[in-house]
């Protein structure tokens, strides 16, 4: 139960603040922030830099809409067709008030009408049905000859936030996240100047819109009621510009209706029809879908009775009170050693049918005490300006209706997020609609708005920010990690007990941990100490705050002596505990030889003595650094099978070298969704190390397969969107190619003659870059031998590359394949690669090195195989 007495001074500052205003519409609070409005006595609010998209995306080339350039950053929910995104919520909230149309969410039922730029003046929509006069006009005669008018429009998406309801149980729609919203200025007509001109007749009480979208179920429509239509205070529109430019394909080009205050399925794009009629439209996606069924109807319940679709009761039109939290985002972290003694909390609120948000409230203590946030109504600032703008009337001066967002924003004390578990907003609007603590689930998961929750945790001296959901499947969020260790978030308390109520546990695994220091050692490591041993005569580095001499290990590291080198003198944990078996943290006590003081470790999480990467500022001639993360942005993604996957990074500028040798590898590290703890894979890129701006990764991706979990990291790089940042480090790896046969092994200079290279899925990859290398090189005589094990031939990766490679070269260089499931059609070999056929290819002497990358099953039996055939280790090189 929440204290109104017991306020913070913010809070009661902003309450006599308020008690100066006048009732709605309030005057913009000019205090507020807001990173992209202009300050009181600038200009209205123009729109964002906006670039119009002009390329066809690869995933678009194949489907209905391969005429509509798209924005690759755009988060897709419903796979490639139809298209429905939203943006990266603080991407589109870094854009400000208005949205630029390349970020504008997208809800596309269908294929998007293809409208050629010479047929757009004549484009043609009818009024009819119960009507004195029915019409036809063309864009032309619209814009001739009706008044046209501009105005900012919030639209919303009723799915909004539905992945939350999702996650508490599956609804019939797909999952959206927090940004199926966004904003800009429509210009066009008052929907009523054309209603009023055909006339309509006694007993109309309806206008039915039919867009040209043909759809499975027909024609895309629905209906608003003529009344609205006709009250100039609900500013219904015919908009055919969006923030000064004409409409683009996905936002309804040439003509679309703009409904505001109600939610976005009413605002019909590719209009073609306005129907007047006496009753609500029998439109089929009017009657299944826009609706909220009773909360205890199942979708098998509704399934089995058509009659909870076609009762208007439950049909949606104007918007509920709803906000969310853009700052902090999700997986967003805050320093508490020498970091702001403030953080700024900011995000969006929306009212609907025209009423004002008149309070955002924030809560640090579940909801126990609230205190008040700065809000900022960009939306009033066009109110004062009595001009025109886009070819058209701003019609905005006398009007009292609200049909934009707001962004608010409050300063709470780090110290205050520190103490705290949780962040929670909620929105009010002028009719005293507050946004509920509990959801109300339904069959189509639309119109959620309970209290919009992050959660705060402390790792180390960082405070970790979690939102409640990632859109589409994209995993993470607080939402899905209470379900996966058994928590009910149904319980009343997001899945969580709080002091004595009554609600469900949550349950979690007992996980044995392994002992990685000596029992009852006891010895302190200074920082001082830890910095003399940054080198590779004898690292030292740091897991968990102990503190662990590598030297002993360098040479037998499976990794190579340069992964620990890379590690002196730093803090290694997030990449120690997500690559190292429990066997290798079995080893650890033999190699521990303290503990940091705690000063120690103040320093090594403020950066003094922790690998910090390059000034982003500086344009370095190489991306990787071995002793620093830096992000690269995923660019583009190519499927080339079921389950693989070509990944383009982008890297600091287009002329950035990657720095990789040929036969290292890096290193790349996502979060976990459930437990935020690092994942971090080791991966040898297949484009050429003379690529600039981009690197290229080949990836298989392990999916879930029945109660059988697939790879953590596979199905993470599979879930990211377009224009995600992942972490990347390196080189790391034992071994490097030089060329013509020289080659260094824990940096040790040999000379072979020929490589025998065996591997399997995507262990090709850097036997690829290797084999790649000889093979280009007319100067480099050494030979090579490929054995490739797959199961089926769609499991070959970069076959025709291999293949092109040897073409007129076949005395340097083979490539063998086998198939354990071979098609009959297979002119190869079938089988696994075993000891005879290791027999048969790989012949010993000492000018050969054997290479082997593929899984452990085939690098043990291979192992066994060589060994029994008289090969030494040393001879023997396991990426």
């Amino acid at each position: 139960m929440e204290d109104p007495t017991s306020q913070d001074p913010h809070s009661l500052k902003l309450l006599q603040k308020h008690n100066e205003l006048p009732p709605s519409p309030p005057d913009t609070d000019d205090n507020a922030s807001n990173r992209s409005i202009p300050s009181e006595g600038d200009d209205i609010p123009l729109p964002p830099p906006s670039t119009e998209p002009t390329n066809i995306l690869e995933v678009d080339k194949n489907t209905p809409d391969s005429h509509v350039p798209r924005d690759p950053r755009l988060i897709r929910l419903t796979g490639v067709h139809p298209f429905n995104v939203e943006p990266p919520l603080s991407a589109l909230f870094n854009e400000g008030f208005l949205t630029s149309p390349e970020l504008f969410y997208v809800r596309n039922h269908g294929p998007v009408p293809k409208v050629r730029d010479e047929d757009i003046p004549n484009w043609e929509f009818s009024i009819e049905g119960l009507v004195h006069q029915r019409m036809t006009i063309n864009l032309r005669q619209l814009m001739a000859d009706y008044e046209q008018i501009t105005c900012p429009v919030t639209l919303v998406c009723a799915g909004n936030r539905r992945k939350e309801q999702n996650q508490v149980r599956k609804s019939k729609g797909f999952s959206w996240g927090p940004a199926g919203v966004s904003t800009a200025l429509f210009t066009g007509i008052a929907m009523a100047d054309v209603i009023k001109k055909a006339r309509p007749k006694r007993g109309a009480r309806f206008v039915c819109m039919e867009g040209a979208d043909k759809l499975p179920n027909g024609y895309y429509g629905t209906s608003v009621k003529l009344n609205w239509v006709l009250d100039p205070n609900r500013a219904m529109m015919l908009a055919y510009k969006m923030n000064g430019e004409m409409l683009r394909p996905d936002h309804g080009r040439p003509l679309r209706a703009v409904i505001p205050g109600q939610i976005g399925g009413r605002s019909v794009k590719w209009l073609k029809k306005l129907i007047v009629t006496s009753a609500p439209s029998d439109n089929w996606y009017h009657i299944y879908d826009n609706r909220v069924l009773p909360t205890m109807v199942s979708p098998e319940e509704s399934a089995k009775d058509p009659q909870w679709w076609t009762d208007d009761r439950y049909t949606i039109y104007d918007l509920s009170t709803n906000s969310a939290i853009a700052y902090p985002a999700h997986e967003e972290q805050v320093c508490l050693v020498n970091g702001p003694e403030r953080y700024r909390v900011q995000g969006y609120a929306y009212g609907g049918g025209g009423r004002r948000v008149t309070r955002v409230e924030l809560s640090v203590d579940k909801g126990r005490t609230w205190r008040l946030a700065d809000i900022d109504y960009a939306e009033d600032r066009y109110r004062k300006a009595e001009r025109n703008i886009y070819g058209s009337r701003l019609d905005m001066s006398w009007r009292e209706s609200c049909f934009c967002w707001c962004f608010w924003s409050l300063d709470i004390p780090v110290s205050q997020l520190e103490a705290a578990k949780d962040v929670l907003v909620r929105a009010m609007d002028e009719s005293m609609n507050i946004q509920p603590r509990d959801m109300y689930w339904s069959v189509l998961g639309m119109m959620n708005n309970p209290w919009f929750r992050i959660t705060i945790s402390k790792e180390g001296d960082f405070l970790t920010f979690e939102h409640p959901t990632q859109p589409a499947l994209i995993p993470g969020g607080w939402m899905e990690r209470v379900n996966k260790v058994g928590g009910n978030l149904a319980n009343g308390y997001w899945g969580e007990k709080i002091g004595s109520e009554d609600a469900e546990e949550l349950v979690k695994e007992v996980i044995k941990e392994v002992p990685m220091t000596k029992k009852d050692f006891q010895k302190t490591v200074t920082i001082d100490e830890l910095r003399k041993h940054d080198n590779e005569q004898a690292p030292w580095f740091v897991v968990n705050g102990e503190v662990y001499d590598g030297t002993a290990f360098m040479k037998e590291h499976p990794g190579g002596a340069q992964s620990i080198v890379s590690a002196a003198g730093l803090d290694s944990t997030d990449e120690f505990m997500a690559i190292h078996s429990e066997t290798a943290k079995g080893m650890m006590p033999g190699y521990h030889i303290g503990t940091l003081d705690e000063a120690s470790k103040r320093s090594l999480n403020e950066g003094e003595a922790q690998g910090v990467a390059s000034d982003p500022n500086v344009s370095r001639p190489t991306f990787l650094e071995s002793r620093a993360w830096n992000k690269a942005v995923l660019h583009a993604r190519k499927i080339l099978s079921w389950d693989s996957r070509l990944f383009t990074y982008k890297l600091d500028h287009e002329g950035q070298l990657l720095g990789l040798p040929i036969g290292q590898h890096l290193m790349i590290r996502l979060r976990d969704p459930v437990t935020r703890d690092a994942i971090i894979r080791s991966y040898t890129p297949i484009s050429e190390t003379s690529k600039k701006g981009y690197v290229d990764v080949l990836i298989k991706v392990y999916f879930d397969h029945g109660e059988v979990k697939g790879g953590k990291m596979t199905k993470a790089m599979e879930a990211l969107p377009i224009g995600h940042g992942v972490d990347f480090k390196g080189p790391i790896g034992k071994f490097e190619y030089c060329g013509k046969g020289a080659c260094l092994v824990n940096g040790n200079r040999r000379l072979v003659k020929k490589f025998a290279m065996i591997c399997g899925g995507s262990g090709i990859t850097p036997i690829f870059q290797v084999f790649r290398a000889i093979m280009n090189d007319p100067d480099d005589v050494t030979r090579c031998t490929v054995l490739d094990g797959n199961r089926l031939v769609e499991d070959i990766l970069c076959k025709q590359e291999m293949d092109a490679l040897c073409q007129g070269k076949t005395d340097k260089g083979m490539v063998i394949h086998t198939l354990t499931k071979a098609p009959k059609e297979w002119n190869g070999l079938r089988g696994r690669i075993d000891g005879n056929l290791v027999r048969e290819h790989c012949h010993r002497d000492d000018d050969t090195m054997v290479l082997i990358c593929g899984p452990e099953a085939l690098e043990k039996s291979v192992h066994m195989a060589l060994k029994e055939q008289g090969w030494r280790d040393e001879q023997l090189l396991f990426f």
